[in-house]
């Protein structure tokens, strides 16, 4: 069976831009799966008359806000259980390039077991309180994989393989909130999932609004890394296997 490509877009109280995006990734014909993190009511109807003018698009609303992470994971199960055999994960607020879809789903094609996962490209609109912890976390995940095989972590336009990444998600705990970008790569590469890294252009638009809050979240990011050290430290011998063995093949 020829895969299935959808996309799926978390949505937290983002209206500015969200209609903008939907109109580019209309060109491209996919389903849209975008969920509603626990919104607020005026977010909810918003988004509400967007799928009725929309049929490529389906909502799915969640009762509480559960984070980021929460709502990508759910969007992720109900792709796959929907038959999906991928799909792209796109931000609402703007910043992706949406343009890049066709390349993501071409190098999908060429090695469907892998997930495709952006690097950004920033202009100048890029705030330095984001940078500097994303170089950080480069580092740490690095460490925590013994290669280089990711190139950036925290890119939120990425394409996962559905049924190894449901299949993550069902068996490990991975964080909801802005944890969870670095946390589910690093789990799919322990499993062997390849990984192909993919340049992109990442905008901040100028009215766009972020929920990554600087403390709270680089806090959390801390933990995770902190998690995942150790969970490495037991999968050490093998992913130096993996490193070793690639080495002699190149």
């Amino acid at each position: 069976m020829s895969p299935q490509y959808c996309i799926v877009i978390p949505n937290y109280n983002h209206t500015q831009h969200i209609k903008q995006v939907l109109q580019a990734i209309a060109e491209y014909d996919l389903p849209v799966i975008m969920v509603n993190d626990g919104s607020n009511d005026s977010t909810k109807q918003y988004l509400e008359t967007l799928e009725s003018e929309d049929k490529q698009l389906q909502l799915i609303h969640l009762s509480h806000n559960q984070g980021k992470g929460g709502a990508v994971m759910a969007g992720l199960r109900e792709a796959h259980t929907q038959g999906y055999s991928h799909a792209i994960q796109v931000d609402a607020d703007g910043q992706h390039a949406i343009d890049d879809i066709p390349t993501f789903i071409e190098l999908s094609q060429q090695s469907p077991q892998a997930v495709i996962c952006g690097i950004p490209d920033y202009d100048q609109s890029v705030p330095l309180g984001r940078l500097i912890p994303r170089y950080i976390t480069h580092f740490w995940v690095w460490v925590e994989t013994l290669s280089f095989r990711i190139k950036d972590s925290m890119c939120g336009f990425r394409l996962y393989p559905l049924s190894s990444t449901v299949a993550l998600i069902d068996s490990s705990r991975i964080g909801k909130r802005m944890d969870f970008d670095t946390e589910i790569l690093v789990k799919l590469d322990w499993k062997g999932v390849p990984i192909i890294n993919l340049p992109t252009r990442v905008t901040y638009p100028e009215d766009g609004s972020s929920h990554f809050q600087l403390v709270k979240d680089n806090w959390l990011i801390t933990k995770m890394h902190t998690r995942l050290f150790f969970g490495m430290l037991p999968r050490a011998p093998r992913l130096l296997g993996r490193l070793l063995s690639r080495s002699k093949v190149g």
